[in-house]
């Protein structure tokens, strides 16, 4: 890697551009464009994420100030706010989304040895959803309520590195239990989810292919108990049982014996209770498998904290669907670049360090290492203590 090269212009080199262009081809975006290419869009709103812009005049007053050492950054040509809008409403935004799945294909094959805590040997995944708030005046295309817009992140979490392995963009009026006819369940991975995903027709699926799910029970699950094993009290938990629905349309929506275990959460005092068609893990073990779905929650506040994706460069579907995928590619891409690079600083600190420096010309892997910081040595020269009692008057 060529050492005078701009930060910003090292990260871009990790980017898989043969792969961008296999994804612009495929829609044919830049068919008719003669100029501002698909690649030059994504470079400018790449930008924008990582330094955190408010608008499209703070991306155009931001990159024409730096005007000289564009080219070096992959932007040919002078970025007016008037273009960039254009494209983010016109460029097709699954071109993002198709690229933005292979950015995550290719970071879950380098966190596949990640370790973490509870591990049942399996792949784990959490499954949730977050609600974007919009204008409906201006984004009349994502109705919600009567006097509100959104959209919502549906989310589905690799615990293992906590890398996103399916996303899926919608308006804020489809329920969340109906993104499981969207997943292709993995045979032998654990799936946690919230009351919300409760439908066991839909779990029937999930376990005929052989996939686990845990979530926890609404109160008016109808079931029977077949069987009790016996549980250490003093742990939290309260009883590991065999069930059978007995509810007349969920009798027959799922026929197949279910385990449900009642747990006492000791940091809230709150009565807990987990459905599982796992039989063999410690019911503790499931109890922590639940307890890490927070990992999808932190997930979705920091990326509402540190990208651009409660307030819009544009108001067309296209544009806002563009521009949180472009913020999740960037997501991704720190990621990978933390693995590559093999940094020890936290996301949070390499994206803060990024912005502050994307003009400079420092080898990326020195940037994200880790700071070797080193206290004051105590043989300071004494006239530097100003405070220092042994001074004389």
């Amino acid at each position: 890697m060529n050492l005078g090269n701009l930060v910003f212009s090292q990260l871009m080199d990790f980017i898989p551009w043969h792969t961008m262009r296999r994804c612009i081809e495929r829609y044919r975006s830049d068919h008719t464009v003669k100029s501002f290419r698909c690649t030059q869009q994504y470079r400018c709103m790449a930008f924008a994420q990582l330094t955190y812009r408010e608008s499209l005049r703070d991306i155009e007053t931001c990159l024409r100030a730096q005007s000289a050492k564009l080219a070096h950054m992959g932007i040919q040509n002078g970025v007016s706010r008037n273009t960039l809008a254009n494209a983010n409403k016109r460029r097709d935004w699954r071109i993002y989304s198709d690229f933005t799945q292979r950015l995550i294909h290719s970071a879950r094959q380098l966190y596949h040895d990640h370790e973490w805590n509870p591990n049942p040997g399996a792949t784990v995944y959490a499954l949730d959803s977050s609600t974007i708030d919009l204008c409906l005046s201006l984004f009349p295309w994502a109705p919600f309520r009567r006097t509100k817009a959104a959209v919502k992140l549906h989310t589905l979490l690799n615990l293992r590195g906590n890398i996103p392995a399916f996303i899926h963009i919608s308006d804020g009026k489809l329920h969340d239990v109906n993104i499981l006819d969207r997943l292709i369940p993995e045979s032998g991975a654990f799936y946690i989810m919230d009351r919300a995903y409760l439908d066991f027709t839909r779990l029937q699926v999930m376990d005929m292919v052989g996939s686990n799910f845990v979530l926890r029970a609404k109160k008016n699950t109808q079931c029977k108990r077949v069987y009790s094993h016996p549980v250490d009290c003093a742990t939290g938990l309260i009883c590991d049982q065999r069930v059978r629905l007995t509810g007349t349309d969920t009798k027959d929506s799922y026929p197949q014996l279910l385990r449900r275990i009642r747990y006492r959460d000791p940091q809230r005092n709150k009565k807990l209770v987990f459905l599982t068609n796992n039989m063999e893990l410690p019911p503790l073990t499931i109890a922590e498998l639940y307890r890490s779905r927070w990992q999808v929650e932190l997930f979705f506040k920091w990326i509402k904290q540190h990208l651009r994706i409660k307030s819009f460069y544009g108001n067309s579907e296209n544009a806002v669907k563009s521009q949180l995928w472009i913020a999740i590619s960037v997501y991704v891409l720190c990621a990978i670049i933390k693995k590559q690079l093999q940094s020890e600083l936290s996301l949070y600190t390499i994206m803060q360090t990024l912005s502050l420096t994307l003009f400079e010309r420092i080898p990326l892997n020195q940037l994200l290492a880790k700071p070797d910081y080193t206290g004051e040595p105590d043989n300071l020269p004494i006239q530097l203590n100003l405070f220092d009692k042994t001074l004389g008057h």
